[in-house]
C-alpha cells in the first residue's frame, strides 16, 4: 500500500517551519463578531488564546506583525463601527503594528498587504485567525501565487459548523481539519503545535 504524500513532499520541498524572527505574522479577522451571534465559532476561545501567545512570541523575536480585519456593510455582519466587530483585546495591535481592512475573504484582495509584506524583505509569512476554511484558506492560496512561503498555525485558527447540502451539518472541527489538509498539499506548511514556531 502506498503512503499518501502531499505534493510538497513529492516535490522535495523544504518542509521546515520558519523562524519567527525571520517571518511576518499576519493575524486575520480575530474580531468580536466571532464570539457570539450568527457566526460564533465553537473553537474561537482556544484559537484566540493560542494566537495571543503566538503574537507575544512573535513580538519578542522581532517578527513583523500585521492585523487584518474584515469590514462589512453598516448595520450588517462585520460592521466596523460596531463594538462587536472590533479586534479582540487579547490580540490588540500595538501603535506600530499596521491594521489593514479588507472587504473580501482573501486578505490581499483590494488591500496593500502584499506591498507591506514585500517591504519587509521577508518571504515567510505565518497566518493565524478566523475562519480556517475561508479567510485563512483564500489568503494562503493567494499568497503562494504572490511568491510568499506560507505557514499556518493550526492551533491559532478556528472555523464554524457548515451545512452539508443534504440536510446535515459538518462539524467545525472537521471543516477546520479538512481545510488544513487541503492547504498542506501545495499551499502552506501547517504548524500543528504553536510551540514549534520559535
Amino acid at each position: 500500500m502506498t503512503i499518501a504524500k502531499t505534493l510538497l513532499e513529492l516535490a522535495g520541498a523544504d518542509l521546515s517551519l520558519p523562524r519567527l524572527a525571520e517571518a511576518s505574522l499576519v493575524l486575520i479577522d480575530i474580531q468580536n463578531e466571532y464570539l457570539s451571534g450568527p457566526v460564533a465559532l465553537p473553537g474561537a476561545d482556544a484559537a484566540i488564546a493560542n494566537a495571543a501567545k503566538l503574537l507575544v512570541r512573535a513580538r519578542n523575536t522581532g517578527a513583523r506583525v500585521f492585523h487584518v480585519v474584515h469590514r462589512g456593510r453598516p448595520g450588517g455582519l462585520f460592521d466596523r463601527s460596531a463594538t462587536r466587530d472590533g479586534i479582540i483585546p487579547a490580540v490588540a495591535p500595538l501603535a506600530d503594528e499596521r491594521v489593514i481592512e479588507k472587504e473580501l475573504p482573501n486578505a490581499f484582495a483590494g488591500t496593500d498587504l502584499q506591498a507591506r509584506l514585500a517591504a519587509t524583505g521577508r518571504k515567510n509569512i505565518i497566518l493565524a485567525g478566523l475562519m480556517t476554511h475561508m479567510r485563512i484558506s483564500s489568503t494562503a492560496r493567494a499568497a503562494l501565487d504572490l511568491g510568499f512561503r506560507v505557514t499556518i498555525d493550526a492551533d491559532s485558527c478556528a472555523t464554524r459548523d457548515l451545512p452539508d447540502g443534504r440536510g446535515g451539518v459538518i462539524a467545525a472541527t472537521t471543516v477546520h481539519d479538512v481545510a488544513l489538509v487541503e492547504l498542506s498539499d501545495r499551499f502552506a506548511l501547517i504548524a500543528r503545535d504553536s510551540a514549534a514556531l520559535v
